[in-house]
């Protein structure tokens, strides 16, 4: 993935208003982000640590979506699995919700999935981050094919959210 400017990253939102765009937290860090080995940035709000944002790339511009966790999944310590990436946490997989775009967000309509609760599944798949004894399975499929996988799942995700 290349480098997002802030800008960049808070005019790729599309489930949220503009003012809520300008005023959510972007990570100050990005210049020392591993963007080489990153297929989408995915941070929590260090302010709001039941809000979490991703932004991916789209063509040729981004998207991007704010999610909320009810916090309760952090808390277990039960193995659960990734639905973008497939990598298995004790404890480290949140269900996150995205609210659907115009109306339908207004009135409630949200979209769910099982995703790791730091939003690093771009680096557990390559093994740059570990997730812990059998947290990543043995597979067949190659490196690249994993990450085509866990980017297929994220847009399938993002698709059900803007649909």
């Amino acid at each position: 993935m290349k480098p997002l400017t802030e800008r960049e990253i808070r005019g790729a939102f599309v489930n949220c208003t503009k003012g809520e765009a300008k005023r959510l937290s972007v990570p100050r860090d990005l210049a020392d982000r591993p963007w080489g080995d990153l297929d989408f940035l995915g941070w929590r709000d260090p302010q709001a640590p039941d809000r979490a944002y991703l932004v991916m790339p789209s063509g040729e511009s981004h998207i991007g979506i704010q999610l909320r966790s009810s916090g309760a999944g952090a808390r277990q310590a039960r193995r659960s699995m990734c639905s973008m990436c497939v990598t298995v946490h004790t404890g480290g997989v949140s269900l996150l919700v995205a609210p659907k775009p115009g109306k339908a967000g207004q009135q409630g309509n949200s979209v769910g999935a099982y995703m790791c609760t730091d939003l690093a599944c771009s680096l557990y798949v390559r093994g740059k981050k570990d997730a812990g004894v059998g947290g990543r399975l043995r597979e067949s499929l190659t490196l690249e094919q994993q990450i085509e996988r866990t980017m297929t799942n994220l847009a399938a995700f993002i698709s059900n959210v803007t649909a």
